[in-house]
């Protein structure tokens, strides 16, 4: 499991970008929250994925907010 921070949203269209503790910027779907709903997420707040490797690159799957 990785832990970030939410980089961007996009509200209009549903997805948004984390930035881990790496440094890199994952893509992640509403689809993909575990325990919260999109219109909720605020940008900065602490969130723990997992990353599955796509054709466009990787993306966080299973998002919850780290309390």
């Amino acid at each position: 499991m990785h832990t970030g921070k939410i980089k961007k949203l996009a509200r209009g269209r549903g997805f948004g970008f984390i930035s881990d503790t790496d440094g890199r910027e994952v893509f992640f779907h509403q689809s993909s929250l575990m325990d919260t709903k999109f219109d909720t997420l605020n940008e900065d707040q602490r969130v723990a994925f997992d990353v599955e490797k796509t054709s466009k690159g990787p993306c966080a799957v299973n998002v919850s907010i780290v309390q």
